[in-house]
């Protein structure tokens, strides 16, 4: 059997997978989608279809797999998107956009923070931070590269200490 073939036997079984997707989206709109997406996977995949074998249930059975996928997809995506009109405060902490006036005053104090220590301690730091890993630093410094964990440890530690008040807003 080919393509076309097996694309012309499954088109008869599409009123009554129309009628099992409404059953399960209960919206014509959404049951028509998930019919459309039963028939592309099975097209898709019709070499795997045993001839011989209830193609009416094997088109159910992606049917009902399809629809699970999609729920759990759905569902996933719903859990990280507030949906509601109103949007808390609390809502706006884990927002990824922040008033411009407030981050350029925190990358400032982020600057000031990085100059107040020294040099020794800040340059391995903003190494790493830029995504050298601890050998490429001890390679460049020509130091060892537990004397470099040590320096990245002591300039995180010293940011704390000045970056204290951001610490506790968090």
């Amino acid at each position: 059997m080919n393509e076309l073939q097996f694309s012309a036997m499954i088109k008869e079984h599409s009123p009554s997978l129309r009628s099992h997707a409404i059953r399960y989206t209960r919206n014509e709109d959404d049951a028509d989608d998930l019919v459309q997406d039963t028939m592309i996977k099975a097209i898709r995949f019709y070499k795997n279809f045993q001839e011989g074998t209830n193609i009416k249930g094997w088109l159910f059975v992606i049917m009902r797999n399809t629809f699970i996928n999609d729920y759990r997809k759905n569902t996933r995506k719903n859990a990280l998107i507030t949906q509601t009109d109103e949007i808390s405060s609390q809502d706006l902490v884990v927002s990824a956009s922040e008033n411009d006036a407030t981050g350029t005053f925190i990358m400032g104090d982020i600057q000031k923070a990085l100059a107040s220590i020294p040099e020794v301690y800040s340059t391995p730091f903003t190494r790493y931070f830029e995504g050298h890993k601890y050998q490429e630093i001890a390679d460049e410094f020509g130091i060892p590269i537990g004397t470099v964990k040590t320096r990245i440890h002591m300039a995180r530690e010293m940011l704390k200490t000045y970056l204290k008040n951001y610490q506790s807003e968090r």
